[in-house]
């Protein structure tokens, strides 16, 4: 099984604010749907709120929470991030999503990561990514975007593999 983490990061590592995204950047939710749909997405309780819609469709939701007796319409609860990967053992490929407690826990174990970095600060930001440590992972993919109507900030599409 392949463990990846996906998220859209700004300058400095922000992922969010206020359990909200940073932005709204349609580039990214396309990419995000393209390569998550059919697959498993795992994340924690809080960023199973954020979602605006619930659960994601045409994927399999798991979302880890301490709260054993939750039960979410439409998504699996999971004790812990580690019994959530368990489920998924005979899985190719298994997404993390969020947020930045679940990704500081999953960084550890996973396998690949697929990362839009905006170009913009976002100083009200109150959740972050872990650091991507060069050592550990190498850059594999790179496309990079101007700002345009749609868009508000130029960003890249990156991949990272691990060493």
């Amino acid at each position: 099984m392949i463990i990846s983490l996906i998220a859209v990061l700004g300058k400095n590592n922000e992922i969010g604010k206020g359990n909200k995204l940073l932005c709204h950047l349609p580039a990214d939710l396309k990419r995000f749907k393209a390569i998550t749909t059919g697959h498993t997405v795992i994340m924690g309780r809080k960023t199973f709120e954020s979602l605006p819609n619930g659960a994601l469709p045409n994927r399999r939701n798991l979302v880890v929470s301490r709260n054993t007796r939750l039960v979410i319409e439409g998504a699996e609860v999971c004790s812990s991030l580690d019994y959530a990967l368990l489920k998924c053992i005979n899985e190719t490929e298994v997404f993390i999503i969020g947020g930045a407690q679940i990704y500081e826990q999953a960084l550890p174990v996973a396998d690949k990561l697929y990362i839009t970095r905006i170009y913009a600060d976002f100083p009200e930001a109150d959740a972050f990514f872990p650091a991507i440590d060069r050592n550990i992972w190498k850059e594999t993919g790179r496309e990079t975007f101007p700002a345009d109507e749609k868009n508000p900030y130029p960003f890249s599409f990156l991949e990272y593999e691990k060493l």
